[in-house]
């Protein structure tokens, strides 16, 4: 009998990768065709409605506790530095009457941008303002019984405004939808070890003379852009002293997609300038270099998704916790791209553990980080028993609110036992050593 359920789990896991496997394909250029903003990986717009294909729990199976890490919402650029580079660039290019007619108009929106965002620099735009509220919102409608009548809601930011404004956002649409709810909310230093842990060690390391070797020579075929230059420029030749083709064709290309984070979104006609395939080849040396950074990419030695321990740590420490209380509600965390995505894949969400060293395997095999950090991006953790009694508590992850699976065996995806869960990540954070 045991045998069999074993051979029942690992059916189950093959019928999900094969489901992951249709998902993905659709090639990469295809989504960027009809979604240019996928090519601009962190900086891409969470979607504005999300598909309701829930799978129902196993019988007498009820959600009670949820615990969530989630991303903040749209923002205006970090700092002026990424549009500093293409602005100045044509400032001198404008100096030396340099510009063609679509040169001018592209200042003049360059300009635009550059006025709308001083003083705004990594801010929360009313569109990521929207991204919170109607993620709360769906938490709220799907689980109800999570937060049913005077229900606790436990909800912590990292210490920067947009997280906490993210927060603040999220929070405010659930009192509305129920005002009985018990909310408490905090932003401080204290959390910081695991809610916005970027490991010196880890990070200084990930750029190893053999990655660096294979990124440079990844990216080598697929910058510049010499089409632009000559839109943009009289003399392209000429202008070559004063405008570095490369890092021009893609900061301004990231001026263009970064804008629409803004209620600017429709007021410029910068990403008009690029074709489907530049934003493409853009979006590869992206995908490469997240992956290097953050992936357990084999030519750093895998160990950087290690980088998010402390908060996996937390996360199962938390929902021991929870459990053993009648009604533990949700605890809700506000941060960051750069540990969601290290987070997925330590525990390795939806296969994005690829442990590979040729980074053009990366695409044909489903690493494509668009897919896992845009702006308002989460992970969900929603756990199910019948009672407080029941010991047989089962736990669904969501990855930006839709069912993921998880590298463990189970016979009832996406539902997996909690102990099978909680023993596969504690197992996985002993193989780092410190």
């Amino acid at each position: 009998m045991r045998r069999f359920a074993i051979l029942f789990a690992l059916l189950q896991l093959s019928i999900i990768n094969y489901q992951l496997s249709i998902i993905h394909a659709q090639p990469v250029m295809e989504i960027i065709r009809q979604h240019p903003a996928y090519s601009s990986c962190n900086y891409d717009i969470y979607p504005d409605s999300v598909p309701n294909n829930l799978t129902p729990a196993p019988a007498g199976k009820k959600p009670f506790y949820i615990s969530h890490y989630g991303r903040h919402g749209s923002r205006y650029i970090s700092n002026r530095t990424g549009y500093d580079m293409p602005y100045k660039m044509m400032l001198q290019a404008e100096s030396v009457d340099e510009l063609t007619p679509i040169g001018k108009k592209v200042l003049q929106e360059m300009k635009a941008i550059m006025g709308d965002s001083e003083d705004r620099w990594g801010e929360l735009t009313y569109i990521g303002a929207q991204q919170h509220r109607q993620i709360a919102r769906r938490m709220i409608e799907r689980f109800p019984e999570v937060f049913e009548g005077a229900a606790n809601v436990s909800a912590r930011s990292t210490i920067v405004p947009r997280c906490m404004v993210s927060m603040s956002y999220a929070l405010m649409e659930l009192a509305r939808i129920n005002p009985q709810l018990h909310i408490t909310m905090e932003s401080t230093k204290r959390t910081q070890h695991y809610m916005n842990f970027q490991d010196p060690v880890l990070r200084k390391g990930y750029m190893t003379p053999e990655a660096r070797k294979a990124y440079d020579a990844y990216v080598a075929p697929r910058t510049g852009n010499s089409r632009l230059m000559e839109m943009i420029f009289k003399n392209p030749d000429i202008v070559k002293e004063i405008v570095d083709e490369t890092f021009f064709n893609y900061y301004l290309m990231k001026m263009g997609l970064f804008i629409l984070n803004t209620h600017m979104k429709t007021e410029t006609f910068l990403l008009s300038l690029f074709q489907t395939e530049e934003l493409y080849r853009m979006w590869q040396i992206d995908n490469a270099l997240w992956y290097i950074q953050h992936g357990a990419c084999k030519l750093n030695g895998g160990r950087q998704p290690y980088t998010q321990r402390h908060l996996l740590r937390q996360l199962i420490a938390d929902a021991d916790s929870c459990i053993l209380l009648d009604r533990p509600g949700a605890q809700l965390r506000f941060g960051h791209e750069t540990v969601i995505l290290p987070l997925v894949c330590l525990i390795g969400i939806n296969g994005y553990d690829l442990s590979t060293g040729n980074l053009d395997e990366l695409e044909k095999r489903g690493w494509w980080c668009s897919s896992v950090f845009p702006m308002g991006a989460n992970v969900q953790f929603i756990f199910y028993r019948s009672s407080p009694k029941d010991k047989d508590v089962l736990v669904k992850v969501l990855l930006n609110e839709q069912e993921a699976r998880l590298p463990i065996p189970t016979h009832s995806a996406p539902y997996y036992h909690w102990s099978d869960v909680r023993r596969y990540c504690l197992n996985k954070l002993e193989q780092y050593k410190e």
